[in-house]
């Protein structure tokens, strides 16, 4: 699995979770936020954006995505369950490396590009059970800035 730093270039899990680990040891005093989130966007195959963000409070932060492609998706909401699914196989590999390196205390997020307005207001208490319910944190619009900004920017960008 190959994620794209927009500053470092390609790399693939073991260096971004590296990379990880260097941003946080630079700066141990502060409180940080892993943040993961997917989005989608249907072109002639479906594009899907993982964004992996890790903030320093109040300090700014650095992000990582993987663009991948799949043939069409039969239903909206099922593309949706998808995107939460991508970021939760992300977020758990993620959380073993990190975790293996001595960094398992990391606040982690999973962002749902699902809100209060719009067609996704129907599927919400669906989506974040499934997160609550493999033990993590969701977040959804306005809040889910990983899928709903970060990871918005890539599906777009061909």
């Amino acid at each position: 699995m190959n994620f794209i730093s927009p500053t470092k270039g390609r790399m693939d899990l073991d260096a971004l979770c590296d990379d990880i680990m260097e941003y946080v040891i630079s700066d141990e005093e502060s409180d940080y936020r892993l943040m993961i989130g997917t989005d989608s966007q249907v072109h002639a195959d479906v594009c899907f954006v993982t964004a992996i963000i890790i903030y320093r409070e109040g300090k700014g932060g650095r992000y990582f995505y993987r663009r991948f492609y799949q043939a069409r998706v039969p239903s909206f909401k099922q593309r949706i369950f998808m995107e939460a699914n991508y970021s939760l196989e992300v977020a758990n590999l993620i959380m073993e490396m990190l975790d293996a390196r001595g960094l398992g205390s990391l606040n982690v997020e999973i962002h749902l590009d699902v809100g209060k307005n719009g067609k996704t207001r129907e599927i919400i208490k669906e989506v974040v059970s499934m997160i609550t319910g493999c033990g993590m944190c969701a977040q959804i619009k306005p809040d889910s800035v990983g899928a709903s900004s970060v990871a918005d920017r890539y599906t777009k960008a061909m």
